[in-house]
């Protein structure tokens, strides 16, 4: 009886995640570090050869392009720090002992991931335009915002939830109160947990912004769909937009990984 409690207590849980965004490869994990080389080369190989051996449309679509790539990345880096402070306000929420609070945090969590991101930008436009005309531009961060903002919320929830309670039983001891406590001691720890997934959510999100072209907002998906009906080169346009998404998103995914890294061997210095 004792050996099989003994051996319960031994046995980990397994813990699944599951995300959308590009996988984040790491010095531990060879054979993720391969498939990201192998993509990465494969990506910008086939890159070049359609631009020196296929220089006809390619040279002329890569000219295109390049607005689109800045407002995809304008969409996306405002809509994530907009997310980010409402996940933090709502992962706060969701742990809050304020029953009220942490109603209302736990409710919009529901509502927000209950409902398509595609659906929810057309409402904030075109529903709510019939009240309040909305530049589609700022309903394109909004929408984003508020959809990736629930997310964020649990990632930061599960973050300062990682960290152990005698954290906070120490810092009270010294008389710090619950916000300083929260600010100077649990934050700064659950970052090194949070940073990871709000990479991932990152990359998710730069991808999910292509949904925001049916609002006329000029991103990249946008402006090779206009190459595309005026020269009726459908394949070509959208080969060299699928190349360039997995070209960025692969980059990024690298670079969250060097910071992690770097992050990681700051805490344990």
């Amino acid at each position: 009886m004792n050996e099989d409690k003994k051996r319960s207590q031994d046995i980990k849980p397994v813990v699944i995640e599951v995300g959308d965004g590009a996988a984040i490869p790491s010095r531990g994990d060879r054979g993720l570090v391969s498939a990201w080389k192998l993509s990465f080369f494969f990506a910008v190989a086939t890159l070049a050869y359609l631009l020196i051996f296929q220089p006809t449309p390619y040279i002329r679509l890569i000219k295109f392009l390049p607005d689109g790539i800045l407002v995809t990345f304008q969409v996306t880096i405002f809509s994530i720090l907009l997310a980010i402070v409402i996940g933090l306000l709502t992962g706060l929420g969701r742990i809050s002992r304020n029953k009220a609070i942490n109603l209302v945090a736990s409710t919009y969590v529901e509502i927000v991931r209950g409902v398509p991101l595609l659906v929810q930008l057309f409402y904030i436009y075109y529903a709510l335009g019939q009240f309040v005309k909305v530049p589609d531009m700022v309903a394109a961060v909004v929408a984003m915002s508020f959809c990736y903002g629930a997310y964020m919320g649990e990632v930061f929830r599960a973050g300062i939830l990682s960290i152990s309670h005698g954290q906070t039983e120490a810092a009270r001891s010294l008389g710090f109160n619950r916000w300083q406590t929260m600010y100077y001691v649990i934050l700064p720890q659950a970052w090194r947990t949070i940073l990871p997934p709000v990479g991932n959510e990152f990359i998710a999100l730069l991808k999910d912004t292509s949904l925001v072209s049916i609002l006329a907002v000029s991103d990249l998906l946008r402006r090779g769909r206009e190459f595309a009906s005026e020269s009726f080169l459908y394949f070509e346009t959208y080969t060299l937009v699928a190349l360039i998404y997995l070209i960025i998103t692969l980059i990024l995914s690298k670079l969250v990984s060097i910071m992690e890294e770097r992050l990681s061997r700051h805490v344990t210095r």
